[in-house]
């Protein structure tokens, strides 16, 4: 029994020949899965590396120039709605309001009252001169009377000094005393004369007292309240009004802008223009161009032009921001249809400076390409790009900063 447990045993020693042979080949087996999931893991890193790096971009396709509609612009500029007929208006003397008869937004018409200050010292200077008046009238009357009875006095004694009834001196008075009423009525006239301008004067300043609207318009300031003391010049510090209210002529208003003058040339009397209000972006005015203003602004390098509003419309006031786009000059049709228009159209924010050049970048492969290009005028929201990208191509609208030529780019899903 002792001995068959011995065999076993060395049974159990002896080296399996097969299974030394076999492990080796599991071992192969092992290392290469092991290089397998590594190079799979290599590629999926090198994939998200490289996608994270790719700079996450919006683009626009290049648009063709439209063969009709809308004009390119040769400028744009800002500037403001201005009221060429404006006004204070205030009394023309000093005196304490009495009655306001205008609130802001009112439609005035020429004429119109607004406002009435206290008559009560003119009403009394107009009744004192129109008595007057009369008086001096009245003493005229009387004059008249005594020069028509000096006449007669001085016919008679020259009809009885030729029948030596009365003598040479008797005559010589009673003409003298003709003369001399006749010089008193003269003087009386030139009093009454006198008297009748006090009188002119006396309604004027009464006049005075009712302040009238001085063209048609809308109130845009109510300044002073019933009570206040109003008056055409500054006095009495903040006590005394300047104004009663400010009207402005809504058929005076225009645009002003002020344009670079390294631009101006581009600028000409008479060019159709396109205004639009900052209040109401989707609102194209048509405009044209009034005036260049022969001055230059020395601080800001700039030059002021007027410009004509063509449709009136109530939403339109004073002081409003506006923003206009210098068009080109009209041309006539059988030379608009010869002319094809140059270049494409991109979007205003796929331009960008580099020093002095005009760049875009487009899209080619996942990657940004660098171009110059030559700009042209300004459609809508849109640039004309006369040279440097072709229909159809994509470009990067407003690209993030660190954006370079050859970069890698992802679009953004829109």
């Amino acid at each position: 029994m002792g001995v068959m447990e011995n065999s076993d045993l060395l049974k159990e020693l002896r080296i399996d020949r097969g299974a030394v042979a076999e492990a080796p080949s599991r071992r192969g087996l092992w290392i290469g899965l092991g290089v397998v999931a590594l190079a799979v893991i290599a590629a999926v890193a090198w994939f998200a590396l490289s996608d994270r790096s790719a700079l996450p971009v919006t683009t626009a396709v290049a648009r063709a120039m439209p063969q009709t509609g809308a004009s390119a612009s040769v400028l744009d500029a800002t500037g403001y709605v201005t009221a060429r007929r404006a006004a204070t208006v205030s009394a023309q003397i000093t005196g304490t309001l009495t009655e306001v008869l205008i609130e802001e937004g009112d439609h005035v018409t020429e004429g119109q009252v607004i406002a009435r200050l206290d008559d009560t010292a003119q009403k009394a200077q107009l009744a004192q001169a129109e008595a007057q008046l009369h008086a001096a009238q009245a003493t005229l009357v009387q004059w008249q009377s005594q020069l028509a009875q000096a006449e007669r006095d001085a016919k008679r004694a020259d009809d009885m000094v030729g029948r030596k009834l009365v003598s040479q001196q008797a005559v010589e008075q009673a003409h003298t005393q003709a003369a001399t009423l006749g010089a008193q009525l003269a003087t009386q006239r030139r009093t009454i004369e006198l008297g009748e301008a006090a009188v002119r004067s006396a309604r004027v300043q009464l006049d005075y007292c009712t302040v009238h609207a001085p063209f048609t318009g809308v109130v845009i300031a109510k300044a002073a309240q019933v009570g206040e003391i109003v008056s055409p010049f500054s006095a009495g510090g903040g006590f005394t009004r300047t104004g009663v209210g400010t009207i402005v002529d809504m058929d005076s208003l225009e645009v002003e802008v002020d344009v670079n003058e390294a631009y101006i040339g581009r600028v000409v009397a008479g060019n159709p223009v396109e205004s639009v209000l900052n209040a109401y972006p989707d609102w194209k005015i048509p405009s044209h161009v009034i005036a260049i203003i022969p001055t230059a602004d020395r601080s800001k390098a700039t030059v002021k032009v007027r410009i004509a509003i063509d449709a009136k419309d109530a939403r339109i006031v004073p002081d409003m921001g506006v923003r206009v786009s210098f068009l080109e000059e009209k041309k006539p049709a059988a030379q608009a249809q010869q002319q094809a228009p140059r270049g494409v159209l991109v979007p205003s924010g796929a331009l960008r400076k580099d020093g002095d050049k005009d760049i875009v970048f487009v899209v080619k492969d996942q990657k940004a390409q660098r171009r110059a290009v030559s700009v042209g005028g300004t459609v809508g929201d849109s640039r004309q790009v006369l040279a440097g990208v072709s229909a159809g191509e994509t470009v990067v609208v407003d690209g993030p900063p660190e954006l370079k030529d050859g970069a890698a780019v992802k679009v953004a899903a829109p």
